[in-house]
């Protein structure tokens, strides 16, 4: 005798969660300025560009900017970023003209819903071959204003700030 097994409906549609609906505060076109160090007694380098952020039906946003950064002369970056239900992180990449590293990010929004972290690894800044373990962390000062900090993990097991970029609704 033989038995049928009934599978499942799969679905491609995602429902919106209030997570996504977090990230259209993002939308939009922005100005920055940027500022990194990337020696710790080193001067730090500043420089400026834009942003313009949409959305891809309110489950990702895609970043793009276009601006200098400090040793690389123009560059465009894109960044996406959505957040997924099953594992209820937050999830992305970044991707920059001046570098061949497809960074990967993993991250949580904190509790009262204005910092997002997000986790990555990459290349590690002594140009060793080595990968390193990076966290961003986007904090939402205002409706209009926010910061971005990006941080390396050290050799001696501290978080060590090299980039701030401040960004403003145009």
């Amino acid at each position: 005798m033989e038995t049928s097994t009934v599978q499942p409906e799969l679905t491609m549609k995602a429902e919106l969660q209030k997570e996504h609906q977090w990230l259209a505060k993002l939308l939009g076109e922005w100005t920055y300025e940027i500022e990194v160090t990337m020696e710790q007694d080193s001067p730090s380098e500043k420089s400026t560009g834009t942003e313009s952020v949409r959305s891809l039906d309110g489950l990702w946003i895609v970043a793009e900017g276009q601006g200098n950064m400090p040793e690389c002369g123009a560059v465009t970056t894109i960044m996406t970023l959505g957040y997924n239900p099953q594992t209820k992180r937050y999830v992305g990449t970044w991707i920059g003209s001046m570098m061949t590293h497809l960074w990967v990010y993993d991250g949580e929004l904190n509790a009262d819903e204005t910092v997002l972290t997000l986790d990555s690894e990459g290349p590690a800044m002594s140009g060793e071959g080595k990968m390193a373990k990076y966290r961003d962390l986007l904090v939402f000062k205002s409706d209009d204003y926010r910061v971005l900090t990006s941080h390396v993990l050290g050799d001696d097991g501290k978080w060590h700030g090299f980039m701030t970029a401040h960004y403003r609704r145009k």
